[in-house]
This record gives C-alpha cells, sequence and structure tokens, in this order.
C-alpha cells in the first residue's frame, strides 16, 4: 500500500521546485554501499533518522562543549548544541531556499566524533596517538565504521561530506583556511556551527561569572547587538540577505556561497578571538581541565598497555591497535571517562 501511494517520489518532486543550487536527494550521488530507496523518506531524510537513532548521538547530551562537567542544569552539552546548529541550519535552507532535509541530516551528524571534555580531550588526543585526532574525521569514522555494530550507517555521499568538512580552524571566518563543503547546505552548516557557539559560549561564560555582557567588545555589541537574542537575529538576517544570490530567485547563474556581509563578519570574529583570549585560554588553564586531561591520558596509557581489557567490539577493530583505543575513548561521556579512571585507580 505505501509503495502505491509514492510517498517519497512526491518528497523527491518538491525538491525540483528548491533552487537550482540546492541538493536534490534524487540526485544524491549516493551511498557507499547500495540500497534501495526508501517508499517514504528522501535518502537525505532517512539519513537524519540513521543518525538520531545511533549510539553516538544519544551520547553527546552527556558531553561537555566548554565547561567540563558543570554543576548547573543551563550549560550547553553537544547535544543541545546540535539542536540550536539543526534550528539554525534548518532556518537558514528554508529561507534560501535550499534542501532542508540535507542540512538537517549533517547537522545532526557533525559533532558525533567529540571526545569527552570536549576540545581539551581532542587535543590530548591528537598529541597521543601517532595518527593524531580531529574530531570531525572522528565524526565520519562513526558513521561510517563504528555504530550499527561496526557496520556503519552508510550515509549518502553529501551527508558524509558535510560531517568531514564542517570543522573551521581558530582564524578568521572566510579565511584562506576555512574550508570547502560541496554543498550550499553544508555551507549552510558550517556557518551555522559558528553562530551557534559564539552566541551560546558567551551566555555560559556569563553563567559561570567568568565575563559579563559589559565586557564584550563595544563594536562587536554595537553592530550584533547586546542581547543573545539581538546576535543571533543579526547573523542570521545578514547571512540570508548576503546569501540571497543561491535562493535561485534572481535568476543569477553564480552559485556564490554562504557568507556574512563584511561589517557583521568583523564583529563575529571580533566575538570569536574575544572568547579565544577570555573564556577558552581561561577555562583550559582551571583545574578541572587539568584533571581532565590527565584523566584522558591515562586512560590511553592503560588501555594501550592492557588491550584485552577493551570492551570485545574495540578489540575487533581491523586497523592499527591503537585506534581501537582512540575509538573507545573518544566515544566517552564526560562521566563515563571520570567513572572509569576512578575504578581503574587512574
Amino acid at each position: 500500500m505505501i509503495n502505491r501511494l509514492k510517498i517519497r517520489q512526491k518528497a523527491e518532486e518538491r525538491e525540483s521546485q528548491l533552487s537550482p543550487f540546492a541538493a536534490r536527494s534524487n540526485l544524491s550521488q549516493g551511498r557507499l554501499i547500495y540500497e534501495e530507496p526508501d517508499a517514504i523518506r528522501t535518502s537525505f531524510q532517512r539519513d537524519r533518522d540513521r543518525i538520531i537513532h545511533a549510539k553516538a548521538f544519544r551520547r553527546l547530551k552527556h558531553k561537555t562543549q566548554v565547561f567540563i562537567a558543570p554543576l548547573g542544569d543551563h550549560y550547553v552539552t553537544r547535544l543541545t548544541h546540535t539542536l540550536e546548529v539543526s534550528q539554525l541550519a534548518r532556518t537558514m535552507a528554508r529561507a534560501l531556499n535550499l534542501n532542508e532535509d540535507l542540512a538537517e541530516a549533517i547537522s545532526m551528524g557533525h559533532d558525533l566524533g567529540h571526545t569527552p571534555f570536549g576540545h581539551i580531550g581532542e587535543d590530548v588526543l591528537g598529541e597521543l596517538h601517532p595518527q593524531g585526532f580531529r574530531h570531525y574525521e572522528q565524526s565520519l569514522r562513526v558513521v561510517d565504521t563504528l555504530e550499527n555494530d561496526g557496520q556503519g550507517l552508510n550515509l549518502t555521499l553529501e551527508v558524509r561530506d558535510g560531517i568531514l568538512n564542517h570543522s573551521k580552524s581558530a582564524e578568521a571566518i572566510g579565511d584562506a583556511h576555512w574550508g570547502k563543503v560541496s554543498t550550499l547546505e553544508g555551507e549552510v552548516v558550517k556557518i551555522s556551527d559558528v553562530v551557534a557557539y559564539v552566541n551560546h559560549d558567551i551566555g555560559d561564560a556569563i553563567r559561570a561569572g567568568i565575563i559579563t555582557e559589559k565586557n564584550l567588545p563595544p563594536e562587536a555589541s554595537r553592530v550584533l547587538g547586546s542581547s543573545h537574542r539581538e546576535r543571533i537575529n543579526t547573523m542570521v538576517c545578514d547571512i540570508i540577505e548576503q546569501s540571497w544570490e543561491v535562493a535561485g530567485y534572481t535568476g543569477s547563474t553564480d552559485r556564490s556561497s554562504i557568507r556574512m556581509g563584511s561589517e557583521v563578519v568583523l564583529a563575529t570574529n571580533d566575538l570569536r578571538r574575544f572568547l579565544f583570549d577570555r573564556v577558552y585560554k581561561i577555562v583550559s588553564s582551571q583545574a578541572d581541565a587539568e584533571r581532565a586531561r590527565q584523566v584522558v591520558r591515562r586512560l590511553y596509557g592503560y588501555f594501550t598497555e592492557h588491550g584485552g581489557n577493551l570492551p570485545p567490539e574495540y578489540q575487533l577493530c581491523d586497523e592499527d591497535f591503537q585506534l581501537g583505543v582512540v575509538d573507545y575513548i573518544a566515544g566517552m561521556t564526560d562521566q563515563y571517562a571520570l567513572n572509569l579512571a576512578r575504578e581503574l585507580s587512574l
């Protein structure tokens, strides 16, 4: 009965009304392993659902964004960050006549590979593992290899590309190190990630008593606004306005890109530099941060020496042994890592 209703086909037909620059699910580059199309969902909708039901997605609720294992109820976690990125990306994709389902799927999967203790855990694993560690590469490894009992989620190439290329350097937005995503929807997620973390990290830093609203750069506040709501609204509206050509309504044949205007990008980069100098550096120097570093180092050392104590799914890794150790530690939540280190007397 469902197949006769042609639900998926009708959804794909609606996508034909999107911008000529938008990704279309029926024109996807496909999956690593071919699968018959779903009767109800487009390929990008199917990817979103697979990610949401993944174990790694559930663990995001107990992974740190910036502040390590905070006691307050209102600090941002990787899960709430992911939901904020998804909401922003969907809003902008819809406004720009792009594929909202693709933007949502990339958003939901972009941080699956993050370690416990935020970027502190990522930095330590990068130092310890001979091949280094980058959370965006680990996110792709999660969906390709680790999930689904080692079978992976077999996502479309467009979602995989967006996950792999969502990350940014610590440099300015749009600089030479900004990187490129193959779809405009992936670009929307990339910039949504910035809008989300700049604003919620300010809120968390104020909540923690590290800064106040009055400490923010005056020129950035003048351009973007003096409240969380005003800043987000200014950034989102500016991105939509500056990227309007990609919506396809103007008849332009230029694919263009997703971007901010010069005044807003300067103000946003000013806030990012402020966060690195006045928040992230302070947090990384606190006692909790050093404790987190020691936990990751000791767990890595222990399981490197006692590989037989790894869970079976990580012992069966068909690549180098240390990668199994990295996979296990990277998948831990903050509390799990702390509790395991305590149990092992590390």
